[in-house]
């Protein structure tokens, strides 16, 4: 395993700028996953990192070296992607063992690298056989696999889960998970799905348009992001966020008082979480809607509301409070689960 450092990382395609001056320091033995919307940048500054798009300006460090102009087979970084990349005419064990006949490495090591992978991955019994009689979860196991015999300094993950459906995805994390702590390597992980990046990250990597717009643990983000694009990205369902005004000290929604502003400050958003949300009486009600659709999803349930003033809001709530579509509701919140935002988008503490 080792550390890496980004200083400036930069990426153009001709006069169109797609990564933005990329600084980030990844500890020995990290699990880093980088999050963001479509065209962000995640999976192209992976690809830098792994030597398979050219850095346009920047430096990058993998342990001491800078490794810029290094190919990829010598950066000593192994790559699973999201389409397996298997040979469809090799066996497991050949698939396996691919990059390290090529890279000349002794026919009995090779076999107790093989083993050793397919053992920790659960796959022994499917050495033998071709990737058209695997499942999709077998096949990404056998790509994992396929990353760990090379033993590399850092290992790489470009959307790994997305082709698998919803039970292998809990699945498979769990195992990633599990190598993590097994092989305690440096890992990199790409994905859009904010749960694999909440469970699997020591640290969550937020990109937007190519820039880092926080970087911290998975409950930091969570419960102290920087700015709205954060506060809303992270969470699911997303933060409740309310134009709001603040007269006399008091952050209002229309008639309705929902916090206090710190002294001075020019609050425009407000924000609360769905789960931070529970039902009160009327006389306590920092907010009061009218329910429009309920999801019912076993231990909890969604609602979707308008409130007195037409705002749009949702609620996460214990399943035993029923709701009906036209019900009204009251709801109340504690301060110090709120979020303040000025008219930049920058968190008010």
């Amino acid at each position: 395993m080792a550390n890496l450092t980004l200083r400036n990382i930069k990426k153009s395609y001709g006069k169109i700028d797609v990564i933005h001056g990329i600084d980030l320091d990844i500890e020995s033995g990290e699990f880093i996953v980088f999050v963001g919307p479509s065209g962000c940048g995640k999976s192209t500054l992976l690809r830098m990192i792994a030597g398979l798009e050219e850095i346009t300006d920047g430096s990058l460090m993998i342990g001491d070296e800078v490794v810029n102009d290094v190919v990829p087979a010598e950066r000593g970084v192994a790559m699973v992607f999201q389409s397996y990349a298997l040979y469809p005419h090799m066996t497991v064990f050949d698939n396996m063992a691919f990059g390290l006949r090529q890279a000349k490495v002794k026919q009995d090591e090779i076999e107790s690298r093989v083993k050793a992978a397919a053992q920790s991955l659960q796959i022994t019994d499917y050495l033998d056989r071709l990737p058209k009689h695997l499942s999709g979860g077998q096949r990404q196991r056998v790509a994992i696999g396929r990353a760990i015999v090379r033993d590399p300094l850092v290992f790489l993950f470009d959307e790994p889960l997305s082709n698998l459906d919803a039970a292998l995805r809990v699945q498979t994390r769990i195992e990633i998970a599990n190598l993590h702590a097994d092989l305690d390597a440096t890992m990199i992980y790409v994905t859009h799905d904010q749960v694999e990046a909440m469970t699997l990250a020591d640290k969550i990597v937020v990109l937007n348009a190519g820039r880092i717009e926080q970087v911290g643990s998975p409950l930091t983000l969570y419960n102290q992001p920087d700015n709205l694009f954060v506060a809303e990205f992270i969470g699911s369902p997303k933060m409740n966020i309310l134009d709001v005004t603040v007269e006399k000290g008091a952050i209002k929604l229309g008639d309705m008082t929902v916090g206090k502003a710190p002294k001075g400050a020019e609050v425009t958003k407000f924000g609360i979480r769905p789960e931070h949300m529970s039902v009160t009486t009327k006389a306590k009600a920092k907010l009061s809607g009218t329910v429009r659709h309920t999801e019912h999803l076993g231990e909890y349930a969604l609602g979707y509301l308008t409130l007195d003033n037409g705002v749009e809001f949702t609620a996460k709530l214990e399943d035993s409070e029923r709701l009906s579509t036209g019900d009204i509701i009251h709801l109340t919140f504690d301060d110090a689960r709120t979020h303040m935002f000025d008219q930049n988008g920058v968190v008010i503490r």
